[in-house]
């Protein structure tokens, strides 16, 4: 995701290409002028931590691989899945056996023509446990994945893990240049629409080295099947630079290429957008919000979308380990007066560990835990013997400064302890940390879903072996009852049991649900039809610029 999709602004976390079926989300559709088709777009994000397909799985890189690549699917306005780069994708044996058939036409923007094996080759690869992917959780429901993964006895990261059985999934198997078929270990109803992440994202032939690795400089100009490809290489810490790619097959689209802008700080950014240096920028500043309506008009824009704001504790830290200590700073903090004071209303308080925009949520699933009670909050931390000072780590790069700010006010004030905001520069750093398990304290994190089903809220964040469990949380009958629901006959009775799942998240509390985000954005005065999906990505086939 996967450490899935997490999101530096607002939002793992993870994730896919442009979706067109939910383009019209925010969108608006200024008259005047024709669209010049020779022009560029610039869109700020954050730095990137990776860009191989495989291994990204937060929402900066996953901005700039929906540009450079075609999923096998995309997602409708009911979230449902459809064929993109597929032809077809068809279950059988009880949802455990699916054959893909390929669309013909597709090509890597070197002229490879996309086939059968170069999914194949791109699932191996991020499969295969010493190869390091963060998403190669994603992978572990096919047939083949246990023999490719070992566990790491010194907890040292998985090159010093014994040498996996396999390199390669015995479940995928080639038919043809435009067929294979997928077995999983157990049946997963989900699975098409799983495919739709980005790590299912397919590789060229030559992005690989002879002993199957990708190569050293693959990452610095990655090579797609996508609308956009690469200009130039990624100049890290700056930019990153996609043209049209004329052959491409699928829609075109309307714009001659996009500048991905870093930006370290989110007002910076704010003033490139008023300056029109920056076309999109793709959550406004906190501290912004009460003047961004005036300073962009009709420009200033709200969608849906499918984040989750989140405090994690590292329960694998003393302190933190006793699930009392946990819910007393939970009750301890307003989530309400932070949505009013900070967020002038434009997100939601979270009481819930899943997403209102999938099936099977619930409100207020986390119950008295995540109601403010402050009185009630000082007994139980005072009983549990909380520690007397806090650290809340947050990524500078995300915007995040105020409300983790007022969060350490309200523990000070409530719990009667010392709390310090301490910034990360990059989230890519942040990760990194998280990955190591350095000390950080409690830890600002948020999700973006990879797919939308109610289990990427819980698989990749709360099982034992979550590519994003960066808490070190771990609770067998909580796995038992994710995997019950990923092998379900049906969608209702997989959903029962991702509920019972979550109702084991609000008894450990793992994590504090802060708030469900929305899409805040703005463009410049020379861009319309600017519209974000749920992911949080920019959909780069609706843009245009104004002639």
């Amino acid at each position: 995701m996967q450490v899935r999709r997490r999101a530096a602004w607002a939002v793992p976390a993870s994730l896919i290409v442009v979706t067109s079926a939910l383009a019209g989300c925010g969108g608006d559709d200024e008259g005047g002028g024709s669209a010049n088709t020779s022009a560029v777009v610039t869109i700020g994000i954050a730095e990137p931590q990776f860009l191989i397909p495989t291994n990204t799985n937060e929402t900066s890189g996953s901005q700039v691989l929906a540009a450079l690549y075609t999923p096998l699917v995309d997602y409708d306005a009911q979230n449902k899945p459809y064929e993109v780069a597929a032809e077809s994708i068809t279950p059988s044996n009880g949802n455990k056996t699916w054959t893909i058939k390929l669309k013909d036409g597709y090509t890597f923007h070197n002229g490879e023509k996309v086939t059968s094996d170069s999914f194949i080759d791109s699932w191996n690869y991020g499969a295969y446990g010493p190869n390091g992917q963060n998403n190669n959780y994603f992978f572990d429901k096919i047939a083949g994945y246990a023999d490719m993964n070992t566990s790491d006895p010194d907890g040292d990261g998985p090159k010093t893990a014994p040498v996996p059985k396999a390199k390669t999934l015995s479940g995928l198997k080639k038919v043809d240049d435009l067929t294979y078929t997928v077995d999983l270990t157990n049946p997963f109803i989900d699975f098409k629409t799983l495919l739709g992440y980005t790590a299912f994202y397919p590789l060229p032939k030559a992005a690989f080295e002879s002993d199957g690795s990708v190569k050293k400089d693959f990452e610095n100009a990655p090579v797609g099947n996508g609308p956009f490809k690469m200009k130039g290489t990624w100049q890290h810490d700056q930019q990153i630079e996609v043209e049209r790619y004329d052959a491409y097959p699928g829609t075109k689209p309307k714009v001659a290429g996009a500048i991905f802008k870093v930006y370290l700080q989110p007002t910076a950014e704010y003033n490139d957008l008023l300056a029109g240096n920056v076309d999109v920028m793709k959550q406004i500043p906190t501290e912004n919000l009460t003047t961004a309506p005036n300073d962009l008009g009709d420009r200033f824009l709200k969608s849906p979308a499918s984040s989750l704001q989140i405090l994690a504790f590292p329960t694998y830290d003393p302190k933190f380990a006793k699930v009392e200590v946990r819910k007393a700073i939970s009750m301890a903090i307003d989530r309400d007066e932070q949505v009013t004071a900070i967020f002038k209303g434009s997100q939601t308080s979270a009481r819930s560990f899943v997403s209102p925009v999938v099936a099977g949520y619930r409100p207020d699933t986390c119950g008295d835990a995540c109601k403010y009670n402050p009185t009630a909050a000082k007994e139980a931390y005072t009983a549990a013997a909380g520690p007397s000072s806090l650290v809340i780590t947050y990524n500078a790069d995300g915007g995040h400064k105020d409300w983790v700010e007022a969060t350490c006010n309200q523990l000070k004030n409530n719990l009667g302890v010392t709390c310090t905001a301490q910034p990360e520069a990059k989230f890519a750093d942040l990760l990194t940390k998280l990955d190591k398990k350095q000390n950080v304290g409690m830890f600002r994190m948020g999700w973006v879903m990879d797919y939308p089903s109610m289990e990427n809220y819980l698989g990749p964040l709360y099982t034992t072996n979550g590519s994003s469990n960066y808490y070190g949380f771990s609770n067998k009958e909580f796995d038992d009852l994710v995997a019950a629901g990923q092998q379900a006959e049906t969608a209702e009775a997989a959903i029962v049991k991702y509920q019972a799942a979550e109702d084991i998240l609000a008894k450990e509390m793992p994590v504090m649900p802060m708030r469900f985000g929305q899409n805040v954005f703005g463009h410049s005065e020379r861009t319309r039809n600017v519209a974000m999906d749920l992911f949080n990505r920019v959909d780069l086939l609706q843009i245009e610029v104004v002639s």
